[in-house]
């Protein structure tokens, strides 16, 4: 792989790029595959694509017929400066091009934005009673990953049935190796108590064997395997054991007649393309061992003026390409066909070390499959575009409400949550256009104020998310929304007057009579003026909606600096005390009541304690 870019430079400070020759950049290109990254004047890479033929492929963005495209003619005004990487194959181009799209995210490329990894159903295959559990995160650990799953809920109803069939625990180790008498959930038939031996090994793995058929969709194979054991059992009087062998298939058979599954099994991944007007929805549904198991829907970025082809093609490449620990069904169906779909055949086999079919025409039950990931791809597209007009009547009704002339492009929300004074947390949420914007969300663990002084908390929280956003240059919002009445709005409009940001408008929430809903107070803090809203106007509906995130987001992180903090040793206070001489300590002195009892001396005497520490242990507990 070789790289080098092209432009002139006018010498200047921070060698920025003030000229581009087209011709002559075009004129010493090679004719061997790779990557080429667009600039503008500000060295921002604005598109990144990949050639069989550099010298051919970036010649043409120059050329009259590439030209005629609007987006081209845009983009090609911008170019300050082409970077050029040189691979050995196409297939390396097409992998780095989706890599670099991923790192860049490239104003002209499509771009699909990923929040979340996907879930799966994990076997700790290590252990001597294995169990299976959800996991979200990096496929490392030793053990057998199942899925992926399209949301959280696919693998906990998933787990759920495994519990309820095959009895199977859930448990962490450390809750197993510790049991002395099974837990609730033997209780209800969820799980047979290997921890304390109510089970055998041999048994409980014959279980996990019947519950792995059951994830690659071998029902039949699993029901046969149940059956020999119920006849012996009944033949031996076993009746007991033979009834539960029996409730497993009826059960089995009541999943088979509910749950449709592809015939011959198998897992497969269903792609298809809606596009209506400049927006866009790709739809993946998820099919494993012949069984839907759900779907999941993107919605590109850049999207405008891109046919289904091109949308498919560029998802196919950034969510398998560019994320090679990501598995990868041995079958891809798509519903649009485009050019260099062998490539990306040929790509993904190699990438992922296995032969790999993309297929655009089916027939029969994989054509049904199809057509109704189509059909879903097209509805969700459909009910994104309503709540999308809605949200923007709401917005037009909030700026006329607050008589703003600029547009609305952002809004931010700030709420305070503590239990009487403790882990007192704030938050800000963050709102555009198009609705919520989860990755601009931020928490704020507040620090010495009074207990119960929400007024500090609140000129804490804004102060601070100020001074950040002005130090980093970074996007203002239009309106700011305080979850609070006179005094909040009083204190955050004087932390946004010391960073000189006045202009800001700030809106304050006051709960109504009751805290009903529809009856808040809604003020504007430049000239204290209490604003008459119907509780049926869209203005108002917008910001419950706003207030009720920030109030949400606010709880949540709350209550896990909560737990956080009760979890807590008090001898982790202390520096020098880890969690291993910790329970050095409690083990010696049989809890932290002894720990807490003892004198320096005896405390210097515990386990990796000196004369130094054990002081500190004893003011900890002492000095009040």
């Amino acid at each position: 792989m070789r790289q080098y870019s092209g432009g002139s430079e006018d010498g200047s400070a921070g060698g920025c790029v003030m000229s581009f020759d087209p011709a002559a950049f075009v004129k010493n290109l090679t004719p061997r595959p790779g990557v080429y990254c667009m600039q503008n004047e500000g060295g921002q890479v604005i598109y990144v694509g990949k050639a069989k033929n550099l010298k051919k492929r970036v010649a043409s963005y120059f050329s009259r017929a590439q030209a005629d495209s609007p987006k081209t003619r845009v983009m090609v005004k911008q170019i300050r400066n082409i970077e050029i990487t040189v691979t050995h194959t196409e297939n390396e181009a097409l992998i780095l091009e989706n890599n670099l799209i991923k790192n860049y995210k490239p104003r002209y490329n499509i771009y699909f934005r990923d929040d979340k990894s996907y879930p799966y159903l994990y076997l700790s295959t290590e252990h001597g009673f294995p169990l299976f559990r959800y996991h979200r995160g990096a496929l490392k650990g030793k053990g057998r990953y199942f899925g992926p799953y399209p949301s959280s809920g696919s693998v906990r109803q998933t787990l759920n049935l495994l519990q309820k069939l095959f009895q199977v625990r859930s448990c962490e180790d450390s809750v197993f190796a510790n049991r002395s008498r099974p837990c609730l959930q033997y209780q209800i038939k969820r799980c047979s108590a290997p921890c304390v031996a109510y089970i055998s090994s041999q048994d409980y793995a014959r279980d996990i064997r019947h519950a792995v058929l059951f994830l690659e969709g071998k029902n039949e194979a699993v029901i046969k395997a149940l059956t020999r054991p119920m006849q012996g059992a009944s033949e031996r009087l076993e009746f007991e054991l033979a009834a539960r062998f029996r409730d497993q298939i009826r059960a089995l058979r009541d999943i088979q007649e509910k749950q449709h599954r592809a015939a011959g099994g198998g897992d497969m991944d269903i792609i298809c393309c809606a596009v209506a007007g400049s927006q866009a929805c790709i739809q993946r549904v998820f099919i494993r061992g012949g069984l839907n198991l759900g779907s999941r829907s993107y919605f590109p970025r850049h999207s405008q003026d891109q046919s289904e082809a091109d949308l498919i093609r560029a998802f196919l490449g950034q969510y398998y390409l560019a994320r090679a620990r990501r598995p990868v069904a041995a079958e891809i169906i798509i519903s649009h066909d485009f050019a260099g779909l062998e490539l990306m055949r040929s790509a993904l086999s190699e990438q992922f070390d296995k032969k790999i079919s993309i297929k655009t025409q089916v027939r029969g039950e994989r054509a049904r499959w199809l057509k109704m990931a189509l059909d879903n791809a097209a509805l969700t597209l459909k009910q994104r575009q309503a709540a999308n007009r809605n949200q923007q009547r709401r917005i037009a009704d909030l700026q006329k409400l607050l008589n703003m002339k600029d547009d609305i492009e952002q809004m931010e929300c700030f709420d305070i949550s503590h239990s009487h004074g403790e882990a007192v947390t704030g938050s800000c949420v963050v709102f555009g256009r198009d609705g919520p914007l989860n990755a601009k969300y931020r928490q704020f663990n507040i620090e010495a104020v009074k207990k119960g002084d929400d007024y500090a908390a609140m000129g804490q929280v804004v102060r601070r998310r100020y001074t950040r956003q002005v130090k980093e240059n970074a996007r203002l919002p239009d309106l700011i929304i305080i979850d609070g009445g006179k005094g909040q709005i009083e204190v955050a409009t004087e932390a946004l007057n010391e960073l000189q940001l006045s202009h800001i408008p700030v809106l304050g929430v006051a709960k109504g009579p009751a805290r009903k809903a529809g009856l808040e107070k809604l003020i504007l803090a430049y000239d204290n003026k209490t604003l008459n809203c119907g509780a049926d106007a869209p203005a108002l509906h917008l910001i419950q909606h706003i207030r009720d995130e920030a109030h949400r987001f606010a709880i949540s992180a709350h209550r896990q600096r909560r737990k956080k903090k009760r979890g807590r040793s008090r001898l982790e206070e202390i520096a020098g005390i880890g969690n291993k001489r910790r329970q050095n300590l409690l083990r010696h002195f049989g809890g932290l009541r002894g720990v807490a009892k003892a004198g320096v001396d005896e405390l210097a005497m515990a386990p990796g304690v000196n004369k130094g520490l054990a002081r500190k242990i004893y003011d900890l507990f002492h000095n009040h």
